[in-house]
């Protein structure tokens, strides 16, 4: 990383995608993807159904489509989706599961954002002419407002048990499913082997300029290919972008580490900063949330005073920034952004002395 660039820390969706990927689009094989005649795409799909252990895959430009596209396969209009109360799929995907799906959805708090079948069962509700009957169960691993925690596979293997008792299809984000495997030694196929059916993205973590896939049944996937249609997300010779999709299924897990490791020391050394809060063991794998309230400033009076220090960062809150680490931030680009932030946190404190104002 050069010196004078930015160390971007807004988000892992900013990464570029590598020599070897770009290599890749450049000499991909393609065809028309709407007829399934695009050979590179087809390998993609083909590749990702193995290694989760489904059926079938299908790609899609965005984990919003594919979220989209799971809740509409498995519920019907007037029902209810189950989810955790600052999960992607409530928050910030539009309302998708009610315009498109004509579902509603149930949030439920988690504290630590990770779901538990004894927070799920109350909230379960039967037919009746009175509410609306659940339809689905999302669950989202790792939990992106939540830092980055990672939903153990035994928590998971419950949901699912009790919710296929129930009759209940479970649908999982799993937009950083890789992170989470990676942070519990495990596989993806292992971890997500009780879902239905899981969405996941090759633009995060593992690097790839666009897309998203969903696994699932053949027969759910075949009907997901007609949604996708509907929402505009049929696309031709889009081989060139599958073809980066394959380096960043087949080769990028590996170095999520890396990622996991720059977090905790990005997230070490914002404790040690005056005015600001962060429990570094509870920072899991490339996604941690600060609170700068003890700073006197806004999360966007901070954001901008970092950019201002060559960092960038985003406001998710009233009180906190979030930073995410990832393939285009090193090690030395942490300690940039641990030395930028502590020299915003030292300005605004000294500011406050100044007004007479005692810090938090």
């Amino acid at each position: 990383m050069s010196e004078n660039a930015f160390v971007d820390l807004r988000s892992d969706t900013v990464t570029k995608p590598t020599p070897a990927m770009r290599r890749a689009m450049a000499e991909a094989e393609v065809g028309d993807d709407v007829h399934g005649e695009d050979p590179t795409v087809n390998r993609l799909q083909e590749r990702a159904a193995e290694i989760f252990g489904k059926e079938a895959a299908l790609f899609v430009p965005s984990g919003t489509m594919g979220n989209t596209i799971a809740v509409k396969l498995h519920t019907r209009h007037g029902e209810e989706v189950i989810c955790e109360a600052r999960s992607h799929v409530y928050n910030y995907e539009l309302a998708m599961m009610a315009w498109f799906a004509g579902c509603l959805a149930r949030p439920v708090k988690a504290e630590d954002g990770i779901l538990r079948w004894r927070d799920i069962e109350p909230h379960i509700q039967p037919l009746s002419v009175h509410w609306a009957r659940t339809g689905l169960i999302a669950l989202e691993n790792t939990h992106n407002m939540a830092g980055g925690r990672v939903m153990p596979k035994e928590v998971l293997d419950e949901i699912c048990d009790h919710a296929h008792e129930r009759g209940l299809k479970v649908h999982l984000d799993g937009a950083r499913i890789f992170n989470a495997a990676t942070y519990l030694g495990s596989s993806v196929r292992e971890l997500c082997a009780k879902v239905d059916t899981v969405m996941f993205c090759l633009s995060k973590g593992l690097g790839a300029p666009v897309g998203s896939m969903l696994v699932g049944p053949a027969d759910l996937i075949a009907q997901a290919r007609l949604y996708r249609k509907r929402l505009g997300g049929a696309m031709r010779q889009v081989g060139v972008l599958a073809a980066a999709g394959l380096i960043a299924l087949e080769e990028m897990p590996k170095r999520l580490h890396e990622d996991h490791a720059n977090a905790r020391l990005l997230a070490e050394g914002l404790a040690q900063i005056p005015g600001l809060r962060i429990d570094p063991s509870k920072v899991e794998t490339n996604i941690l949330i600060l609170d700068v309230s003890g700073l006197g400033l806004t999360p966007d009076e901070v954001s901008r005073e970092l950019k201002a220090r060559g960092v960038l960062a985003g406001g998710v809150s009233a009180t906190e920034i979030r930073m995410v680490t990832h393939l285009d931030v090193d090690r030395a680009g942490c300690l940039r952004a641990i030395e930028a932030m502590r020299r915003v946190a030292a300005a605004a404190l000294e500011a406050k002395h100044l007004l007479g104002v005692t810090p938090a």
